[in-house]
Parts: C-alpha cells; structure tokens; sequence
C-alpha cells in the first residue's frame, strides 16, 4: 500500500515528464568529476584549456612545414606540454590531439596523492593539503617528490610505524 503524496510532491510531480525523461549523455564528464574533482568549475576550467591546446596545435599543423617558425613553435609547444606532464613523450605534435580535461585531473595533487595512498579518499587529501601537511617539489616527475611535512604527525606516525624514528625525532 502506498501513502497518499502530500501536495508539495503532488506539484513537483506535475512538473516532471517522465515519459520524455532525458538522460544526461555526458557520461564521461560524470566520471571525471567522481574520479578527479569535486567542483565542476574546475572540470571546465580544465576542458577549456585542452581545447585551446587542441586548438593552437591545428593552428601549428596548419602552418607551411618548411617555414622555420612551424619547427620553432612545435618545439616549444612540445617541450612545454611535456614538462607538465600532459603527454608523455615530446616526439609528435599529434600527441597534443589526446589531450583533453582528464589530463589536467590526473596531475592535481590530491589525485597523486590518492595514486601514492597518502590518502584514503579525494575529499581527505584535499584536507590534508589545506591543512599544509604536504610537500611537493616538481613539475614531472611530481610522485616522487611528494612527502609530509617534517613538523606533521600523519609523518612521526609513518616513522614509528616503519620503525625509521630515532631518539633526536622524539625530542623534537
């Protein structure tokens, strides 16, 4: 048996067709933002400065391939996009053509430190980040200089754990 619906469900019922219901197609923006971020903003941000990669990339492509400044700006775009770490080796200009708002995601720091589990969830990490207990130090190799601050408990409970802790850290 079903309870009679009150009138403010009875209204919100009228507005809503479900016969011609549609269903939100952008699956994969859906996914970027449970896996990635919290803020679609962000997620937009992120797509747009893709898009304008893309964008400089075709405009690069479309120049003369023998006029000097089509090598010049390939290089210098290919070395920035590398040194970032959007694509992963500094070869082809078509490699530009992959990149899109997920690369972006992948190098936030919240997201490197889910991928070192400095971090159970997104949502701890980025606490964790706005609290200041993180250091990070590169642009490439960015998992490697990833650590705590030397001053956060989170890194004196890692030591004990790890049994790395000397007498001069219990002083301190």
């Amino acid at each position: 048996m079903v309870r009679k619906l009150k009138f403010h469900e009875q209204k919100l019922l009228k507005k809503v067709d479900f016969i011609n219901w549609e269903v939100d197609n952008n699956l994969h923006e859906v996914k970027v933002l449970r896996k990635y971020i919290e803020k679609r903003e962000d997620y937009t941000k992120y797509n747009k400065l893709s898009r304008n990669i893309r964008v400089l990339a075709q405009k690069i492509r479309d120049l003369d391939e023998k006029d000097g400044f089509r090598a010049q700006s390939t290089c210098v775009s290919l070395c920035c996009r590398y040194s970032v770490g959007l694509i992963p080796t500094k070869q082809n200009l078509s490699l530009t053509n992959e990149v899109c708002a997920s690369a972006f995601c992948r190098r936030r720091l919240p997201t490197i430190m889910l991928k070192l589990r400095m971090a159970q969830n997104l949502k701890t990490a980025i606490t964790f980040i706005e609290q200041g207990l993180i250091v990070q130090c590169s642009y490439r190799s960015l998992e490697d200089f990833v650590t705590w601050v030397d001053s956060s408990k989170i890194k004196q409970h890692v030591m004990n754990y790890n049994e790395e802790r000397d007498d001069f850290d219990l002083i301190v």
